[in-house]
């Protein structure tokens, strides 16, 4: 493997030109606040393309590849009609990828569903959809990606273009703190979210000798810019609890930090996972939460 610090790497994260410079992107759940920083992360690294995924093109997602392809150029945004559950849209995806760019090598599991916020609330239906969207979307991605991030490229005709010699890709699961405990919301959450780790870890063999990782990003309390009132209890279209369940008196004592955190600063991990920074973690398990699991089990209050 080459050298990381020598910066004329395709793959060293020490370019001056960005540690993901040339890198095709694909970001599933663009919809939600920390996909859509994600998005805004890889970009700003030098990324020649990422596929902004959502169920459905929406306008909030073409608005974020409008204001993208103004304040980075040279980082092509596709906004792109996705069921990150479903076989055959994944692989349809993959194919597009590959035909287009010849290359990929990034792919996040940002989409993920709350489910409702109690077991009485629960039905079956809810706790399959949930592991549809936390821990079946990633098994996709596990299945089909690497063996598309295992072809290499020579220099394409695009911006920000940067042949691929060797074997390389980064698949990032965002899932939440509830991968490892219980008791931050539902029965669906923790269940479906222990599963999405368990697709990173089972991961680490699939993946031996591919060149490709597979990490995952547990978030505690997220900031997500929402408050009650329009805030869906059945849990069915949100992917984290908001910041606004627990107080800021709550906040200050339970996580060490003292506050929630933001969108960004998951984001900043998921660029990191991304590039060659990371380049000796497969398997793992960072948890974003600003030191409330260590400190005590968190709880939001229903």
């Amino acid at each position: 493997m080459p050298d990381p610090i020598d910066s004329s790497s395709p793959f060293s994260p020490y370019r001056s030109d960005g540690k993901l410079y040339g890198f095709v992107c694909v970001v599933t759940g663009t919809t939600q606040p920390v996909g859509q920083a994600i998005v805004k992360e890889l970009a700003a690294h030098g990324a020649a393309c990422i596929y902004a995924c959502t169920r459905t093109t929406s306008e909030d997602t073409s608005a974020l590849a409008s204001s993208l392809s103004d304040s980075h150029p040279n980082t092509k945004i596709i906004p792109y009609p996705l069921i990150a559950a479903d076989e055959q849209s994944t692989l349809t995806l993959v194919d597009d990828v590959l035909n287009s760019w010849g290359r990929l090598d990034v792919w996040v599991c940002s989409a993920g569903l709350l489910g409702p916020p109690s077991i009485e609330m629960t039905t079956p239906v809810d706790l399959q959809k949930c592991f549809e969207a936390n821990s079946l979307a990633p098994f996709f991605a596990l299945k089909y990606a690497p063996a598309a991030m295992g072809k290499l490229a020579s220099k394409g005709n695009y911006p920000n273009a940067t042949p691929k010699d060797q074997k390389y890709g980064s698949i990032i699961v965002v899932s939440s703190v509830a991968s490892t405990y219980g008791g931050c919301w539902g029965p669906c959450y923790t269940m479906s979210s222990h599963a999405a780790l368990g697709v990173v870890q089972a991961g680490v063999a699939v993946l031996k000798g591919s060149g490709v990782r597979i990490n995952c990003i547990s978030p505690g309390q997220i900031d997500v810019g929402i408050d009650l009132k329009g805030f869906d209890m059945r849990g069915m279209k949100s992917q984290l609890p908001p910041a606004s369940l627990q107080s800021a008196e709550s906040q200050k004592e339970h996580i060490g930090l003292e506050r929630a955190g933001m969108p960004t600063e998951v984001a900043r991990v998921a660029g990191f996972l991304a590039s060659g920074f990371s380049s000796y973690m497969t398997g793992s398990n960072l948890v974003v939460d600003g030191g409330a699991s260590v400190m005590m089990p968190l709880t939001v209050p229903i």
